[in-house]
């Protein structure tokens, strides 16, 4: 699964510093500018993604989560293996993709006799890290409608499995425009095994 992630506002991460700067002029002056979350991400908090559009790819701001069809609570991860057959990520699926940038996510393992060590996951070579994800607009009973999203998850690869079972489906950057514009590729590509090697570092 995906519970936490990072946006990190290190210097040298330009692609990350550039995306936030365009958050910044798109909502400068509303309301939504005092929601942007950078550092770690949790659940329900407002953090940018990338949709598609005629122009290319374009960075918006989302509350991370889909709210529950029953009780309270959101839900934050899709399975990608069966998300195409689910009522809440069928219509996402077809028509609202996006991708989520980080710099990295977490995982939980328990050490030897200790707590749970905390670990953060990247693409070696590279901090950034794109996770597929799928979006749409929520209006909950007696509240205001937002745009929400959640991470896709698949089956734990080698470089994750021992320490979850579970990981988000990491999109390579020269598969954003497909996975956002080209619904053919985005279904081809959940029911493919996530083949992203990644490197994993105990976390502070």
């Amino acid at each position: 699964m995906c519970g936490r992630y990072q946006i990190s506002m290190e210097e040298d991460i330009l692609e990350m510093r550039e995306i936030l700067a365009e958050i910044n002029r798109r909502y400068f002056g509303t309301p939504m500018q005092d929601k942007i979350k950078t550092g770690e991400i949790f659940p329900t908090d407002y953090a940018p993604v990338l949709v598609g559009g005629p122009k290319g790819p374009r960075a918006m701001l989302m509350r991370w989560g889909f709210p529950r069809w029953k009780g309270s609570g959101v839900v934050i991860n899709a399975r990608a293996e069966t998300a195409a057959q689910k009522g809440m990520f069928g219509v996402p699926l077809a028509r609202y993709r996006c991708a989520v940038p980080t710099t990295g996510f977490y995982e939980w393992r328990r050490e030897e006799g200790k707590a749970k060590g905390k670990y953060l996951f990247r693409l070696p070579g590279t901090k950034m890290l794109y996770l597929a994800g799928l979006f749409n607009t929520h209006t909950p009973k007696g509240k205001a409608p937002y745009p929400g999203y959640v991470v896709l998850t698949g089956p734990a690869n080698p470089s994750v499995a021992q320490y979850h079972d579970r990981m988000p489906l990491v999109l390579q950057k020269d598969q954003l425009s497909a996975w956002l514009d080209d619904e053919a590729f985005a279904r081809g590509f959940v029911r493919t095994p996530c083949a992203a090697e990644l490197g994993a570092a105990r976390a502070i």
